[in-house]
């Protein structure tokens, strides 16, 4: 099969699939992972190493980020990250592109800094909601410069009241917003303790990988009240030891790959697959299968067969919760457009403020394509028809997993165009060279 191409004009032209499956898929580090073991190595108290960890523009925006905050930050020969601390330093501006973890995990490092720091970011960052970040550091004692808008760019400053402590935020919107807080609290001289109140908290295993990326620091970090809506965690005031990391596969990353497997069909399988994770795309076992896949392990190897692929019996109709598991919506979504029957999916109205509005995108990317998708409060529904190709490219809107989710919808729909598969640089620079290796 020849390699797939992609031009800015003309899009790029999905691979269809020719045959059943039979691959081994490598993955990069975790983006999760990285971006939070970078922030803790910048604010140790000592040099870090993070073995493995990803290189996609997310996470070099956030090396960038943390060098212009004073870290000393190199990439060696194996491709490794090593990381020496130093005082935060203020006068900087910091670019966050479209990373969500960036924009709502650097704001509160620099109420340490010595001076202001300015937040930026690309056109589509600065409609993403950040009134919960501006408003905890605020409480917390810094000073916030936002014009009134609660969006970026702003600039920050943190000064001698900045103690810590107690802080109550509404994370309804995305559970960074939690993390970001923790992140920096053993650094503050009261520590800091988080408390949410809202309409819902989506993406809680995220704050659990956070609380565990900290604890592994040697600081005390605990949930002490989980009791919806109202939940509550507390980091004490301690050093934050310098530490050697392999960072874990990027699971979430893993979605669109084992999901080829049933439409498709045969088999994908990941190695490194780990035993134990804080990873939300570990749920990708269960989630698959719920649609009949068979999934088991291999060794160290996670593998998803789809037999004999949808197109050859359609997948089965699902109805999930995704409120732990928000970012892997748009792949599940893309494989119920070949159920053989409606879908429902609930737990995602947060997805409206992520890189674009993904239930909006998602509704009417499969509704052109022949998958009637219809958005509900707290969600979608998908009645599966007939696919093809519309007369347009499949819309990206600069949202990675939206593209990825095109290359799925496109192994079975032939002359599906995606417009920007360039925006899965954003967490795999390569995706479009693996996803060709993957169909042989």
């Amino acid at each position: 099969m020849p390699a797939p191409t992609y031009s800015g004009s003309s899009g790029w032209r999905a691979p269809t699939a020719s045959q059943r499956l039979a691959a081994v898929v490598e993955l990069p580090g975790s983006k999760s992972l990285t971006n939070r073991e970078l922030v803790l190595s910048a604010l140790a108290d000592g040099p870090s190493t993070l073995r493995r960890a990803l290189q996609a523009r997310d996470t070099d925006l956030m090396v960038d980020a943390l060098r212009r905050l004073g870290a000393a930050i190199e990439r060696t020969g194996d491709g490794d990250l090593r990381i020496t601390p130093a005082p935060i330093r203020g006068g900087a501006d910091i670019d966050c592109g479209l990373a969500g973890t960036l924009m709502r995990f650097l704001p509160p490092v620099a109420l340490l800094a010595d001076g202001a720091v300015r937040f930026d970011g690309d056109e589509r960052a600065r409609a993403r909601p950040m009134a919960t970040t501006v408003l905890s550091l605020r409480a917390l004692g810094g000073t916030v410069e936002d014009d009134g808008r609660a969006t970026l760019p702003f600039t920050v400053a943190g000064g001698e009241d900045v103690r810590g402590g107690r802080v109550t935020i509404d994370a309804s919107a995305s559970s960074q917003f939690v993390s970001g807080l923790l992140l920096v609290g053993a650094r503050l001289p009261d520590g800091i303790e988080v408390e949410h109140r809202g309409t819902r908290l989506p993406s809680m295993p995220h704050i659990d990988m956070t609380l565990d990326a900290v604890r592994r620091r040697g600081v005390h970090a605990e949930a002490i009240g989980l009791e919806p809506p109202a939940a509550s965690w507390r980091v004490a005031p301690h050093r934050i030891r310098g530490r050697d990391v392999t960072i874990e596969p990027d699971l979430s990353n893993a979605a669109p790959f084992l999901a080829a497997a049933l439409v498709a069909g045969g088999t994908v399988a990941v190695p490194g697959w780990p035993d134990g994770t804080t990873q939300v795309g570990d749920r990708l076992r269960d989630l698959l299968a719920a649609f009949g896949a068979e999934v088991r392990r291999e060794h160290h190897a996670l593998v998803v067969d789809g037999g004999a692929g949808a197109l050859a019996r359609p997948l089965t109709p699902v109805d999930l919760d995704l409120s732990e598991a928000g970012e892997l919506t748009p792949t599940l979504v893309g494989l119920a457009a070949f159920a053989d029957g409606r879908s429902t999916f609930t737990g995602i109205g947060h997805l409206r403020g992520h890189e674009t509005d993904r239930l909006a995108a998602l509704a009417a990317e499969l509704t052109a394509v022949g998958a009637t998708t219809t958005e509900t409060e707290d969600g979608l529904v998908v009645e599966p028809g007939p696919l093809h190709a519309p007369d347009r490219p499949w819309r990206a809107y600069a949202d990675h997993r939206m593209a990825t989710t095109g290359a799925l919808l496109g192994l079975a729909i032939d002359g599906l165009l995606v417009d920007d598969i360039g925006t899965t640089s954003k967490t795999m620079p390569d995706f479009p060279d693996r996803w060709g290796r993957m169909l042989g």
